[in-house]
């Protein structure tokens, strides 16, 4: 029974475990985030585009380019572990712009949504990638 509890309550599963978690995290999450955001701004599995909010009023061109990237185009780089916390930066800005700025006032199950993504991108900003990574090779490769 002591044995249980100390597998139950072990605070540390080792770097394996953690590396591991990391990798399907990072792909999982990515993957949902093109899936259920990005591919809906081009208007796939839509019947039209979605319309890019730009509620800090930048050009329009950039302001579409910038969401879409941050949808479509980083996420990819996260998936890879290919420069990730740099690549989930602009991901972070579209995220908590969405919660801070676009969904303030909502209600809570409408700002939900870039909340969550934003807690699980803050968590692989200061995470990082982990060993199974195009980081963790070049890392290696720069040493």
């Amino acid at each position: 029974m002591k044995k249980i509890i100390h597998i139950i309550t072990n605070t540390n599963p080792g770097e394996k475990l953690t590396d591991t978690a990391l990798l399907v995290f990072r792909v999982l999450l990515s993957v949902e985030l093109i899936v259920a955001h990005g591919l809906k701004k081009l208007g796939i599995g839509v019947s039209e585009a979605e319309q890019v909010p730009n509620p800090l009023h930048l050009p329009e061109v950039f302001n579409s380019l910038f969401a879409d990237a941050a949808n479509l185009v980083f996420p990819v780089f996260v998936i890879l572990g290919f420069f990730t916390r740099i690549a989930v930066l602009p991901i972070l800005a579209v995220t908590l712009t969405g919660y801070f700025i676009l969904h303030w006032n909502d209600a809570l199950l409408v700002k939900d949504t870039p909340f969550m993504y934003s807690l699980c991108y803050l968590l692989l900003l200061f995470m990082g990638s982990g060993k199974y990574s195009v980081d963790n090779y070049l890392r290696k490769i720069s040493s």
